[in-house]
């Protein structure tokens, strides 16, 4: 007879919790999350000139995306409060719009995706409000995790 799955956000009594992560060894961890704002031709022409009528957008994407990776906890209610020793947020601009791709470091005791999936998400939408005027069509596609390392689940990266 196989065991019902325990749920590690819910209590016995199938309330939401935060898991307890008080006895866990600081690691070293990292995660790197991506995405695309996927935008028209002449939006990505206007980005490439520089011309976009609110100023540098892949400056403030950047920014954005740091600070928010910083405050994951207040936007996620059972993530933990972690140090966020380090985050990177690459921003491309290509035939298709803006790559955004954000790495999360820390050494603690529990992992940083969601810090590099918060960072790329709303550096994504920081992109789409400073063009939106140019295009209301412009889309956030394909956020997603695609490696993270350290931890007791060890290192994955996604397969593509």
């Amino acid at each position: 007879m196989t065991e019902a799955p325990r749920f590690t956000h819910l209590d016995d009594a199938g309330h939401a919790r935060m898991v307890d992560v008080t006895e866990k060894q600081p690691t070293v961890r990292s995660a790197t999350a991506e995405g695309l704002v996927r935008c028209a031709g002449h939006v990505v022409a206007a980005l490439r000139e520089g011309s976009v009528p609110k100023g540098d957008v892949l400056a403030v994407a950047r920014v954005a995306g740091i600070a928010a990776a910083k405050r994951t906890p207040e936007l996620l209610p059972l993530a933990h409060v972690i140090g966020v020793h380090g985050v990177v947020l690459d921003a491309e601009i290509t035939d298709e719009g803006v790559v955004l791709r954000a790495t999360a470091r820390t050494a603690d005791r529990t992992g940083v995706e969601m810090e590099a999936l918060t960072a790329v998400s709303v550096a994504a939408l920081n992109v789409l409000d400073m063009v939106k005027g140019l295009d209301k069509s412009t889309s956030i596609e394909q956020v997603r995790l695609v490696a993270k390392t350290g931890g007791k689940s060890g290192d994955w990266h996604r397969a593509e």
